[in-house]
């Protein structure tokens, strides 16, 4: 109920007048799933979306801290993405009390930790990173192990994206944070604060991770141990239970390698093959994690090779591989219509029709693809590749961190996690504008990018190019110029393109 009604902040997207207006029934249900769930849509309409009159804030802000569990899940969500990349600290005044309130549940305290993430991402916010290391101190013994606590230590290495050695003290502060909560913690906050730059030296930290076998230890140890009976039984269970968190946190290692590699072609090449080696000599947990990590990689960049990868995976024995392997294939092809993805797709849901999960991935990565009709991307860079969109790269990771425990999260109860791709999503159109900022129909080539830094003279910018009038879809790895010579380029503003020409 709560995910069918937030749908409607998807189909209404960017539409805020409109979409308010068929959302608001909503929220006068009875039920509280429906009336959560309106309140997410009304956060998902204004995502990315910058309005004076700040109907998102009005509407959500009453809800918070309200008594029901289920409100205050989406009121914070939908602020999260409505507000991303804002930094404003009137949202975060209203989201961070949640963090501290006893009323809040796990699953409720996770959510806010993202969404208060999102809305500081890349800033180093110090009143965010204090209240989330707070929190995280405080939680209790089984609550550290919990799925729910590492969406804590997602929304602090947000704080951090992209920043690099800015977040070296709050790294320091993890090390007194519980275990496994903090390992998983300072893995996350040092590949946020590292990604997209192509760091080797980070890179090969996390593959040092990924070569980690804790069974060996856990043997050793046990050799080690000569006491009584019922002392080694106490031991083995306590082992039992620190190996089931131990090789958990390599997961998010895998992540790191795509997340900080995918900033330039040639680390993203380099860490295509290592993703090969970890899928033949990894552990479960680092296999599981390999598809996302393909995923980062190649956000709506259907690449061959990859393609093969994960359709090999989609029919995995490990019910997790084949889910995530599903589901990155509609990541990798998002917005692109790519036909040869759609028939592999449509194949998988002919192998899988009794499976239900399997299933429901299959039906999610056939959204993707064909997402807004073929018109969207979920790519998280833009002028030609050279600026990383923060936000956009925060909803994926939020996403595909939530995929490294798929039963639990995506097909248990929290499918609305699902929803933060809504802040990765942009139009791939280029669209051109005369100075009074009225559509202009110009003629422009679109072509192949060339990269011509450090070239002598006028080289060619585009290769293989066709002449089309604007609006015309940019496919990855595209770049446009002007076919006429009766418009002069005054800006060229890309959120996912937007030209100001003047017409002579």
């Amino acid at each position: 109920m709560m995910s069918t009604t937030a749908s409607l902040g998807l189909i209404l997207l960017w539409d805020v007048d409109a979409g308010l207006t068929q959302i608001d029934k909503y929220l006068y249900s009875t039920e509280d799933y429906i009336k959560a769930g309106a309140l997410l849509a009304c956060g998902i309409v204004n995502s990315g979306v910058r309005n004076e009159c700040d109907p998102a804030l009005a509407l959500l802000s009453d809800y918070v801290l309200h008594n029901n569990n289920i409100m205050r899940l989406g009121s914070v969500v939908g602020l999260g993405l409505a507000y991303a990349g804002s930094n404003r600290q009137d949202v975060l005044s209203l989201i961070l009390p949640v963090l501290g309130d006893p009323k809040s549940n796990l699953e409720v305290i996770g959510m806010a930790g993202i969404a208060c993430g999102l809305v500081a991402i890349g800033t180093c916010n110090g009143e965010v990173t204090s209240t989330i290391l707070q929190t995280m101190m405080e939680r209790s013994e089984t609550e550290v192990k919990e799925t729910n606590a590492r969406n804590l230590a997602l929304g602090l290495g947000l704080t951090f994206l992209g920043k690099q050695e800015a977040a070296e003290a709050t790294l320091e502060a993890l090390k007194v944070v519980p275990e496994p909560l903090g390992k998983w913690a300072s893995i996350l906050v040092e590949i946020c604060a590292y990604a997209g730059t192509g760091n080797v030296l980070k890179i090969q930290e996390m593959l040092h991770i990924c070569s980690e076998h804790f069974e060996q230890k856990d043997d050793e140890e046990k050799d080690k141990d000569s006491k009584d009976k019922d002392s080694k039984d106490k031991d083995k269970d306590k082992k039992e239970a620190e190996k089931s968190d131990d090789g958990s946190h390599q997961g998010v290692a895998v992540l790191g390698i795509a997340l900080v590699a995918m900033g330039e072609e040639i680390g993203a090449q380099m860490a295509l093959r290592t993703c090969n080696h970890l899928l033949q000599y990894g552990e479960p947990v680092i296999r599981r994690a390999v598809p996302l990590a393909l995923a980062i990689l190649s956000a709506s960049n259907p690449q061959l090779s990859i393609i093969d990868t994960l359709s090999k995976l989609s029919h995995d024995n490990d019910a997790e591989v084949s889910h995530n392997s599903i589901f990155a294939m509609g990541i990798v092809g998002a917005g692109t219509n790519n036909a040869r993805l759609g028939g592999m797709l449509r194949q998988l849901a002919m192998y899988y029709h009794k499976d239900a999960n399997n299933l429901f991935m299959v039906r999610l990565a056939q959204g993707l693809v064909h997402l807004g009709k073929g018109t969207l991307t979920l790519g998280p860079y833009h002028c030609d590749r050279s600026l990383m969109m923060p936000v956009a790269v925060g909803g994926l990771l939020s996403v595909l961190v939530s995929f490294l425990d798929v039963k639990n999260v995506i097909l248990g109860k929290s499918h609305y996690v699902l929803f933060n791709l809504v802040s990765a999503m942009q139009p791939r159109m280029l669209v051109t504008f005369d100075t009074d900022l009225r559509p202009l129909p110009v003629s422009v080539r679109v072509g192949q990018a060339v990269d011509v830094v450090g070239q002598a003279g006028k080289p060619k910018t585009i290769t293989g190019f066709q002449t089309h009038t604007t609006p015309v879809l940019l496919a990855y790895g595209e770049r446009a110029e002007l076919a006429t010579e009766e418009c002069i380029l005054c800006s060229f503003v890309t959120t996912n393109l937007i030209v100001n020409c003047y017409c002579l």
